[in-house]
């Protein structure tokens, strides 16, 4: 998708201005970037634990990510100019919704990159929830690589019961990629199946390495 430089710059700057506070509030630690493919159509699938996660995911990685955010953000003045800014896609209360699969479709196929938290919501109590079916049509339709990503330690820092975040220690890992050609002859139970168990993977090793750090 082509954008103006001046949109490329900004989201530049936020990626590294995240990752140096970050680095000093949470002590973040990622593995696994290497996994990353460096170009193509990409839908990232994450656990979902907090407020941070889409700045702690984008962070993460050295390739633009495309947002979703719910349609209600946009009512919000300071912050629908920020993911107006970040080229964010509306999302509505029932789902994805036609406009925003279209367009989310429309960037894939442009060989961009895609984050997706499948749980739906954030999670309660800090384990992986159950996997949506949500984002099988994009998968099925852009034929887009899968990458399963786990993270913990933001629901320590901010858990729903919280208004704003504390510090703490959290730890992202990126799993391997699954590529359109491995899972094109899956049924959609078998493809949910494997992303929740890469997921759950990712977010154990996650949690492991931040055990250790402890």
């Amino acid at each position: 998708m082509p954008r103006s430089l001046a949109k490329r710059l900004w989201y530049d700057f936020l990626r590294i201005s995240c990752r140096m506070l970050s680095v000093l509030m949470f002590r973040i630690r990622v593995r696994g970037r290497d996994r990353i493919p460096a170009a193509g159509s990409l839908v990232v699938l994450s656990n979902h634990q907090s407020h941070l996660d889409p700045v702690l995911v984008g962070l993460s990685f050295d390739r633009r990510l495309n947002y979703l955010a719910r349609d209600t953000l946009f009512n919000f003045v300071p912050f629908r100019w920020l993911i107006h800014s970040l080229d964010a896609i509306p999302l509505d209360r029932e789902g994805i919704g036609l406009g925003g699969l279209k367009e989310s479709l429309k960037r894939l196929k442009a060989g961009e990159a895609l984050l997706i938290f499948p749980e739906g919501t954030r999670t309660r109590d800090g384990e992986v929830g159950e996997i949506k079916p949500g984002f099988l049509a994009l998968a099925r339709r852009s034929r887009a690589a899968l990458l399963p990503v786990g993270m913990d330690g933001a629901f320590d820092s901010w858990p729903r019961k919280n208004p704003l975040p504390q510090p703490a220690v959290i730890h992202i890992q990126i799993g391997q990629p699954l590529s359109p050609e491995q899972f094109t002859d899956w049924s959609d139970d078998e493809l949910i199946a494997e992303i929740e168990r890469r997921i759950r993977m990712c977010h154990a090793q996650a949690r492991e390495d931040r055990r250790r750090v402890h």
